[in-house]
């Protein structure tokens, strides 16, 4: 599971999205993830998942990070699915002693696993397609107004923006400890899950000391280059609007209009029927 970590990685390109501003991005993956967990309707969810398919073939991210994006929550999403299914009262589909599974709770699960998916994926286009500094300087921006409360609006966006940068560092420090541990003979894939669990505990203190390394590491070469903080601090790049933003809203707003006019056609559909 550690390995199929790919939040924080950034894969280079010269897509319409990657042209984008990173303020433009993460406003409106803000607003999509809200409104995947308000639809319903399997209209709405297959749509949903062909604008998901749009982005993913325009900003020519590999599958197999899509695929890795969502394996480390596969287990939970599976959990949770069987106990929708077992807990969920409704019509009966299928009864095995006293364990009763219902239409509804079979739709719950369907349309859990599909809105989950969905959100992970729009969500970690931001950092596919963003570098780390860009999403440091576009949540300084966005939250630039907190500095008249005394928000230390800077120091706030650039430990936001390290921790997802380490997320994939220490997601790599911990397969190659396990790989060690693997030489010596541990064995993380026998037995049950209390076995496995004690077999993660030796890796604990080798990669806390690695964390607390890199961490050090990262503070002295920030020393060495004079950083002190937000005050005063220059930008090589500033963050402005263009008209690839203009055009990311467009699609945007094309996509909810669809959705809200497919809802609506369906209900009508529905009454009439």
């Amino acid at each position: 599971m550690i390995k199929n970590m790919t939040l924080g990685q950034y894969v280079s390109g010269n897509t319409l999205l990657h042209r984008a501003d990173p303020r433009t991005k993460i406003i409106l993956t803000m607003v999509l993830m809200v409104y995947y967990v308000i639809i319903d309707s399997y209209i709405q969810f297959a749509l949903a998942a062909i604008f998901t398919v749009i982005v993913l073939a325009g900003t020519k991210v590999h599958i197999s990070y899509v695929i890795k994006s969502i394996k480390p929550i596969f287990f939970i999403m599976i959990v949770t699915g069987i106990i929708n299914l077992v807990t969920t009262k409704g019509n009966t589909a299928l009864e095995l002693g006293f364990v009763r599974v219902t239409y509804e709770g079979i739709e719950i699960t369907l349309k859990m696993f599909i809105r989950l998916s969905i959100i992970i994926i729009n969500s970690s286009m931001i950092t596919y397609t963003t570098t780390p500094i860009t999403v440091t300087d576009a949540i300084e921006r966005l939250l630039s107004g907190l500095k008249r409360f005394r928000v230390p609006v800077h120091e706030v966006a650039m430990m936001m923006s390290l921790s997802i940068r380490f997320i994939p560092i220490l997601a790599e420090e911990t397969n190659k400890l396990m790989k060690a541990q693997a030489s010596r003979g541990t064995e993380f894939d026998q037995g049950g899950i209390i076995k496995r669990t004690k077999s993660y505990i030796p890796l604990l203190v080798p990669l806390l000391a690695g964390a607390f390394r890199r961490a050090e590491e990262l503070a002295m070469a920030m020393e060495a280059r004079c950083y002190r903080g937000g005050e005063g601090r220059t930008r090589l790049k500033q963050l402005t609007y263009t008209k690839e933003d203009i055009k990311v809203l467009v699609i945007f707003l094309i996509f909810i209009i669809c959705t809200i006019v497919a809802k609506l056609l369906g209900n009508s559909i529905n009454l009439y029927f």
